[in-house]
């Protein structure tokens, strides 16, 4: 696994991945200040240092799931005290929403850039080549970032917004979920599972990001 293409590969995919996650934590803590709660500015956590951020868990995730050849992890989830929010089931699904939206805008902005690089040439520059090496693992990290939180089970993004669109009843007992929503994840890995389930999800996002990417690139390209 540790071979000398993967320590490159690791190499290149680490700026992309420390972005991802820290961007992710904050849009996270930025929706949620701006929908009242507080929590996550009084903790420092709207940084854009990525030590802030970090789970060890979730990073070293990152690393093994991408010698597989797709990324996934997690960072430190940012605390949200749902008793500072006018309108805590409906505020709860944007504060969630927030770090996929946002790592699918980079994976955009990502692909862009590539396109220009391509267009121009510059990615066959000797300075170019490792940089566009870098935004392509950035769109695909993003991408798969956004899918990952995306599956629909508790304490994740995507369990935080079917919590949310589910009947108050429903909701209840699917949050009783919650305790052992690391564990089934765990479990959808080791049984190769998981992948099947994000798998949907990656490429309906990879498809619509590079159609925002192409047509930015359409506009952009009569300047």
């Amino acid at each position: 696994m540790f071979s000398e293409d993967f320590i490159q590969k690791l190499i290149v995919s680490l700026p992309a991945i420390l972005i991802a996650l820290t961007v992710h934590e904050v849009a996270h803590g930025w929706t949620a200040s701006k929908l009242g709660d507080q929590t996550a500015r009084y903790l420092g956590r709207l940084s854009l240092n990525p030590l802030v951020h970090l789970d060890p868990l979730g990073t070293l995730a990152f690393v093994i799931s991408l010698a597989a050849g797709i990324g996934f992890g997690w960072a430190k989830p940012v605390p949200v005290d749902s008793s500072n929010l006018k309108n805590p089931r409906k505020d709860m699904i944007w504060i969630a929403l927030a770090g996929p939206v946002s790592n699918f805008f980079l994976a955009i902005l990502s692909l862009f850039v590539l396109f220009e690089m391509r267009h121009f040439g510059i990615h066959l520059s000797y300075a170019g080549e490792p940089i566009y090496k870098m935004l392509h693992m950035s769109f695909i990290v993003n991408t798969a970032l956004a899918a990952f939180n995306l599956v629909p089970i508790l304490p994740f993004d995507g369990g935080r917004i079917l919590h949310g669109l589910l009947p108050r009843r429903l909701a209840f007992n699917y949050s009783r979920l919650e305790p052992y929503g690391f564990f089934i994840i765990l479990g959808l890995i080791l049984f190769d599972k998981l992948i099947l389930i994000m798998s949907p999800i990656f490429y309906f996002l990879l498809a619509t990001e590079r159609i925002f990417a192409m047509n930015l690139f359409k506009i952009f390209s009569w300047f």
